[in-house]
């Protein structure tokens, strides 16, 4: 993530709107619409930490468009919506609005991707957020926001525990755990019953090679391995020192129960991102905390976040005309209108991917990756490079083989060896949920063959 790119957005001049969508100007007809006339959209949102908000924010729509219908649905966490959403879309019964990641999965999900590149709102969004979704200088998705991604940590918890200077590397924050734990304070909150998290964990150790994308193309034609990488050996130090000072019972706790251990003040750290800040808003308001590197050795570089465009909004090629007419004009509404605006700002507390809307409080964690990154101190997200680019997938074959060492049912050579063969040979590009024989050139024509035939 270039530098330069983020000052422009962290610290330079917020550019007032000067553009707002035809949905925000139009006056509203005073007729009553016939649900006939109606247009019915299906959104399918996968930030199920902001689902209410997301619902408030459709109903605003609604009522300044009273001839569309949205129809929202919420699946992400833990759940796996992408073999559905791939079955719904082979069958041409795909949603209107979904979302999509980038890079290799933009290119295998092509087909179905609408060309944005005439929208409005290209003209104000960071160039550097529309790099995974430009293809032959077509533009074909929406950035939903900025992320970021560390230790989070309870600031009044650390104070209880006498912990004065801020952890930035393993030897530190293992001395912080202990001091946490003398005082009566479980370090952690660790819930490994979610393998996307293990996904993000171990994306900090690729964001942390000399060249990430080099070590990916190394890795899928076996000219490296992560067997014998240092940086992976220190991940799995990490991870002992995350389960030894950790809640019990780690396989069995979900998102939503690590959250809480963390909210309720059980844990004083969480491995997480700024996207559970509405989470922790509504079960703890005012909560004193910020955000730490994870280390995972004494490296000076450790101390960085891991910092990117989580997905795009997408439009459904295959949609009808009307349909897509609808979808375009509610993505511009979401980023040109004050009510859209104050939606992604006010109540998702997202990090706008867009020079011009204004950004006051979005709370002590959007705070903390802002600053990392005016300082330049920023780790890639990796888990789209992939061949084949599901992230789904990238989570599942690293997070199987971590869940089973926390399970002791692996070694840790015997994990380093099963990381490898999850990352050797382009594994990711292998649908198995649908038919043993689609690997290694992944599109979802062939996925539609086995669906259908």
């Amino acid at each position: 993530m270039n530098k330069k790119m983020l000052l422009l957005f962290w610290t330079g001049n917020l550019i007032i709107s000067l553009f707002a969508c035809e949905a925000g100007n139009e006056i509203v007809k005073k007729e009553t619409i016939s649900e006939d006339q109606k247009i019915t959209l299906e959104v399918w949102n996968r930030k199920v930490e902001i689902s209410t908000q997301f619902e408030e924010m459709i109903l605003a729509y609604e009522k300044e468009n009273q001839g569309v219908d949205l129809i929202v649905r919420t699946v992400g966490g833990g759940v796996d919506d992408r073999s559905d959403l791939i079955a719904q879309l082979a069958a041409g019964k795909g949603p209107d609005i979904f979302t999509n990641g980038g890079y290799e999965e933009a290119k295998m999900w092509s087909e179905y991707l609408e060309d944005l590149s005439d929208q409005p709102w290209i003209e104000y969004a960071l160039e550097e957020a529309l790099a995974s979704m430009t293809f032959d200088d077509n533009i074909y998705g929406m950035p939903i926001s900025l992320e970021g991604y560390g230790f989070i940590y309870n600031k009044d918890l650390f104070k209880e525990a006498g912990i004065e200077t801020v952890p930035k590397t393993l030897t530190e924050l293992i001395a912080a755990a202990e001091k946490l734990e003398a005082a009566g304070i479980t370090p952690f909150a660790i819930g490994y019953y979610e393998k996307w998290k293990l996904g993000h964990l171990i994306n900090i150790a690729f964001a942390q090679q000399e060249d990430p994308d080099a070590f990916i193309k190394g890795l899928n034609d076996r000219t490296l391995d992560i067997e014998h990488n240092q940086i992976f050996k220190d991940l799995v130090r990490l991870l002992d020192v995350s389960i030894k000072y950790g809640n019990e019972n780690p396989l069995t706790t979900d998102y939503n129960m690590e959250v809480n251990l963390f909210a309720t003040g059980r844990a004083a750290m969480i491995q997480q991102g700024n996207w559970i800040q509405p989470m922790l808003d509504q079960q703890s308001p005012k909560m004193n905390i910020g955000f730490l590197p994870i280390a995972m050795n004494d490296d000076p570089k450790n101390d960085a976040l891991a910092v990117g465009v989580p997905n795009y909004w997408v439009v459904n090629k295959q949609s009808p005309p009307e349909k897509k007419k609808e979808a375009k004009k509610f993505l511009n509404w979401m980023v040109s209108s004050e009510q859209g605006k104050h939606f992604m700002t006010e109540q998702f507390k997202f990090i706008p991917a867009f020079k011009h809307i204004e950004t006051n409080d979005l709370g002590p964690l959007a705070d903390d990756i802002i600053r990392y990154a005016e300082d330049g101190k920023t780790l890639s997200f990796n888990w789209f490079k992939y061949p084949g680019g599901a992230r789904d997938e990238f989570d599942h074959e690293f997070g199987l083989a971590m869940q089973a060492y926390i399970d002791k049912r692996l070694t840790h050579d015997q994990l380093l060896q099963e990381l490898q063969k999850s990352g050797a040979g382009g594994r990711f590009s292998c649908f198995l949920i649908f038919a043993p024989h689609i690997c290694h050139t992944p599109n979802l024509i062939e996925v539609k063959q086995v669906l259908l035939f």
